[in-house]
């Protein structure tokens, strides 16, 4: 896929091997290569990119620093050492959390990881700092394997993600769909406006009713919160809150 992206790291060998695997491992065009934050704003006032590989521990301006500052839409694979930001990463729009050091197989997962995102918003256009466009909402959907059928269902109509062992149980207003896989690759696949709350609950943001005493109303549903994803859910109920 022909994607265009940037480079913003203050440590040269991270940014060397960044470029090289980009490289090495796909057809994305490699824009520009920042060394720190104020440098990146600069380049990124004047040129598009379909998203950024961004650090999070720089002088200056941190990547979660940097991140606040840039426009809403813009797409973000957070590169860093630090585990404890993953929750807060995704109060932005963030397609991936890479943990230095970063393996070759890490970095080809995020590549499938990236180029599936762009595949479900296409068209893919380069994100213009002050005029890029999010889509529709209730525009995405992918196809759920149950049976020998495969079901169509728009995201718009999900109402949360539950984890059962080896299956996750998908729940829309109408029905419930049983799926082999596990909530970390549901978490892995989707983005904003869902949120992981718990270790066994994915939500939909749009669908929920009301928050009290520590739990998430959708539809019929009580679903707790736990405090592992608690300050991560609680940032993105934050920006819209009165």
């Amino acid at each position: 896929m022909n994607l265009s992206c940037m480079i913003i790291d203050d440590e040269p060998n991270a940014v060397s091997l960044l470029e090289m695997l980009v490289q090495q491992s796909t057809e994305w065009q490699l824009k520009a290569r920042c060394y720190d934050a104020l440098e990146a704003l600069a380049f990124l006032k004047e040129n598009a990119v379909d998203f950024i590989f961004l650090d999070i521990n720089m002088p200056q301006l941190t990547g979660m620093e940097l991140a606040a500052l840039l426009p809403p839409q813009t797409r973000i694979v957070f590169t860093t050492a630090y585990s404890e930001y993953a929750a807060e990463s995704y109060t932005f729009q963030t397609i991936d959390y890479l943990l230095k050091p970063i393996t070759l197989k890490r970095f080809l997962s995020s590549v499938l990881k990236i180029e599936a995102y762009f595949v479900r918003h296409e068209p893919a256009s380069p994100l213009l700092p002050a005029t890029g466009q999010t889509p529709a909402p209730g525009q995405d959907y992918f196809f759920v394997k149950s049976g020998k059928v495969l079901r169509k269902i728009l995201l718009k109509d999900i109402l949360y993600f539950e984890g059962e062992k080896e299956y996750v149980r998908l729940v829309t207003g109408q029905e419930q769909l049983l799926i082999y896989r596990r909530l970390k690759d549901i978490e892995e696949q989707v983005l904003l406006p869902f949120i992981r709350v718990h270790n066994s609950y994915i939500i939909n943001s749009e669908q929920l009713v009301k928050i009290e005493d520590n739990h998430i109303y959708i539809a019929n549903k009580r679903i707790p919160i736990s405090e592992k994803f608690r300050d991560g859910f609680m940032a993105v109920i934050n920006k819209r809150k009165f």
